[in-house]
């Protein structure tokens, strides 16, 4: 078993973005939130999904990404032109639920399972790159960026309801090892 860190619990609700001459509700942008939150079958309380045939839902109630990609993407977009400036990305900046320490996307299966001390989320898939991302990343190539780099970060669906808090630590339970995070990622990008 491994053991992760959870550095930040983050939620946001949906609020209208403009993208490309419209539009559109989102609740990409997730602010870290303190102290103990409750954690139901649809995801955190205080926060939203957009839309739910995306985001959201029983199977897609978390999303968790590893804070060891934040330094990449900072430097991709020093290199788009998008931050020209040594500011580091706020933790979840990329819409995930939590921002994680210790698990990165090759090590995750579906079925593995995060038991924090109050409740445990179990892996479904991965997350698939959308047009809201590549907005908030600013640059045309975030989404094939993401594909290809392999750093998606993963949906969890809740199988014990409960509360987390930023700080915790999660072991995690390795389910069947049958299907990959990482290689249901890969067969997007060749779709």
């Amino acid at each position: 078993m491994s053991t992760i860190t959870l550095l930040s619990i983050n939620t946001a609700t949906a609020q209208p973005l403009q993208i490309q001459g419209r539009k559109v509700l989102s609740a990409i942008g997730k602010q870290p939130r303190q102290g103990r939150l409750r954690v139901g079958p649809l995801g955190l309380e205080g926060d939203e999904q957009a839309d739910p045939q995306w985001h959201g839902g029983v199977s897609k109630a978390v999303y968790a990404y590893p804070a060891e990609h934040y330094g990449w993407w900072e430097q991709r977009r020093r290199a788009q032109q998008v931050d020209l400036f040594d500011q580091p990305l706020p933790q979840g900046f990329f819409g995930e639920n939590l921002t994680v320490r210790g698990l990165l996307e090759q090590d995750v299966f579906v079925g593995d399972v995060l038991h924090f001390p109050d409740c445990s989320l179990r892996v479904t898939e991965p997350r698939q790159p959308c047009f809201k991302f590549v907005h908030i990343m600013g640059y045309v190539q975030a989404a094939k960026d993401m594909v290809s780099s392999g750093y998606s970060g993963w949906y969890l669906a809740v199988q014990r309801v409960g509360t987390l808090q930023a700080g915790e630590q999660a072991t995690v339970e390795l389910g069947p090892r049958q299907t990959p995070v990482a290689s249901l990622l890969r067969r997007h990008r060749q779709l």
